[in-house]
């Protein structure tokens, strides 16, 4: 399938409307992209990841990927040459943001006198690439697997993450047995069956806060026994309540939620 190539023009701040989607594209530079509100995802045929406020992602150059926009979203993004690539990243990863990087990013994309100033911008860009290599890398993909039972089971739990039944049932639904999906989950994913269901679940209650959705409502559509299991399910991956990410509070400056990786976020 052809793909766009986009051409970047230096910093931009673009808005994006609920469930705006920029269809799949790739282009010639690196690209640091922030939302400064909502929550963007980024596909690819690898994976997703859900990049909340006051993160980042790196998205390499010639990585083919699209954009989809949960609740009123705003993203400050960056270009780089092919050559200034300070993690050696081969694909789309989520970055903690150091304060310090936040603020370079945010004057390069609001300052438009810089945008007349390439010396005084480029200067800029190099501290913003100075701070990348400071920056650490965190595990939030939810990886999309290959086998066709295991991309049923996904399809199966992405229409509706409180789908409660066990690799056993899921397995019979597919037609194959759950050690088989157990021993794949591991292979294609890099994760157990629980520890993936748990990340799409956490994936998907990111997406739904940033839409509007109260705690409550949002524990039930993500399967949680409750808002108290939820409530702890997420504090444990972001290091905040999911009352007070989707109040804002957690813009304020907590960056507890660096620890949240794949893996550690434990079963739901």
């Amino acid at each position: 399938m052809s793909t766009t190539c986009r051409v970047l023009h230096g910093p931009a701040r673009v808005p994006l409307a609920h469930r705006e989607r920029i269809e799949r594209h790739h282009h010639l530079e690196h690209q640091l992209v922030c939302p400064s509100r909502g929550v963007l995802e980024v596909s690819t045929p690898l994976g997703v990841w859900a990049v909340p406020p006051h993160r980042a992602v790196w998205i390499p150059a010639g990585v083919v990927h699209a954009h989809l926009a949960f609740g009123p979203t705003e993203v400050r993004a960056l270009s780089f040459g092919p050559r200034d690539n300070p993690l050696r990243l081969d694909r789309p990863t989520v970055l903690a943001v150091t304060p310090l990087l936040r603020e370079v990013v945010a004057c390069l994309t609001d300052d438009t006198e810089l945008r007349g100033d390439a010396r005084q911008r480029r200067n800029l860009e190099r501290v913003a690439l100075d701070q990348l290599r400071r920056v650490e890398p965190l595990a939030v993909c939810l990886p999309s697997p290959a086998d066709a039972r295991l991309r049923d089971i996904a399809r199966i739990l992405r229409d509706d993450p409180a789908d409660g039944r066990t690799l056993t049932e899921l397995g019979a639904a597919v037609g194959s047995a759950s050690r088989t999906l157990s021993r794949l989950f591991r292979a294609e994913t890099g994760m157990s069956f629980p520890q993936w269901r748990t990340q799409l679940r956490l994936h998907h209650a990111l997406t739904l806060l940033a839409s509007g959705g109260s705690v409550t409502a949002v524990a039930v559509a993500c399967g949680y026994s409750g808002p108290s299991a939820f409530i702890q399910s997420f504090r444990h991956a972001f290091g905040t309540t999911p009352g007070s990410y989707a109040a804002g509070s957690y813009a304020a400056g907590s960056h507890a939620a660096d620890s949240y990786a794949a893996g550690g976020t434990g079963a739901a």
